[in-house]
């Protein structure tokens, strides 16, 4: 039996924590799909389509990587993947409440889901999707913390040179 994971998340942009948490599901599970938030209550970087192509230059060498979009009530997305597994990625205790929260309504709405926790690499403790486009936009360094390509088009959406 093949085992899919969901791995969700809006990743504006992308971060070198994102990469090492899905990398390191991809040891564990048979497919993970990268599947890209569209939040309507927030205004992305990157709209949707720049997001899904970042993380598709991410994971070109991973045969078992899909990415994907969705809207709406994540258990349904995953129900529609026929995947059983929520891949979350947690750095501090702060993200832990939230993610209980959102495991225990995903729990209440379908039981046949769980969600598995990674801890983030100690490297990677700090880094949010935030703090990357906070340094991004007063033209601070982010080598390091997100992949080239995504550096790139920091750049660019920024207009540093």
């Amino acid at each position: 039996m093949t085992t899919t994971a969901v791995a969700p998340g809006s990743f504006d942009p992308v971060t070198n924590g994102h990469l090492d948490i899905i990398e390191r599901s991809t040891r564990i599970f048979d497919k993970v799909i990268v599947a890209v938030l569209i939040n309507r209550n927030k205004t992305p970087l990157f709209n949707i389509e720049e997001r899904v192509e970042l993380l598709q230059d991410s994971f070109r060498d991973f045969s078992n990587v899909e990415v994907d979009s969705f809207d709406g009530l994540l258990v349904n997305y995953v129900r529609s993947k026929n995947a059983n597994v929520i891949v979350r990625g947690l750095r501090a205790v702060t993200d832990f409440e939230y993610e209980m929260q959102s495991t225990s309504i995903n729990r209440k709405m379908d039981k046949e889901i769980e969600t598995f926790f990674m801890m983030t690499n100690n490297q990677y403790s700090y880094l949010s999707s935030s703090i990357v486009k906070e340094v991004a936009k007063n033209k601070g360094d982010v080598n390091g913390l997100v992949p080239p390509h995504v550096e790139d088009a920091l750049k660019r959406r920024y207009n540093v040179t």
